[in-house]
């Protein structure tokens, strides 16, 4: 499953140059699913859906750091534990119950996000 960042969040920064799927922004940030990703231009995502992965779309908070759950692979294929929750200072990187994935469709994820 991805991970979302709580309203514990004390704005640190010290998550987003750890994400290696560019899945962190800050708060009030647009985000696309082409920042730091092989993807570009239409793409259709790992669940069926056709995105322009060039667009900006609407920042998940205003207040505190966030993470794209479609962006999110838990670190899945690049390190053994999710570098968020291992650097965050306040614990507030946690396993978002309503985006259960298979470690399989992490990886699946990954492939996708850097054309693998």
């Amino acid at each position: 499953m991805s991970l979302i960042i709580t309203d514990e969040c004390i704005n640190c920064d010290a998550c987003i140059s750890e994400c290696p799927n560019n899945a962190i922004y800050e708060p009030d940030q647009e985000w696309s699913y082409s920042d730091e990703t092989a993807l570009s231009g239409s793409v259709t995502t790992p669940r069926g859906e056709e995105v322009d992965a060039d667009a900006e779309n609407e920042p998940l908070s205003d207040e505190f750091y966030f993470i794209v759950s479609d962006k999110c692979t838990e670190c899945k294929g690049f390190h053994d534990e999710p570098q968020c929750a291992s650097v965050c200072p306040v614990d507030c990187c946690v396993p978002d119950e309503n985006h259960r994935e298979s470690e399989e469709e992490l990886l699946e994820k990954k492939a996708w996000l850097h054309g693998e």
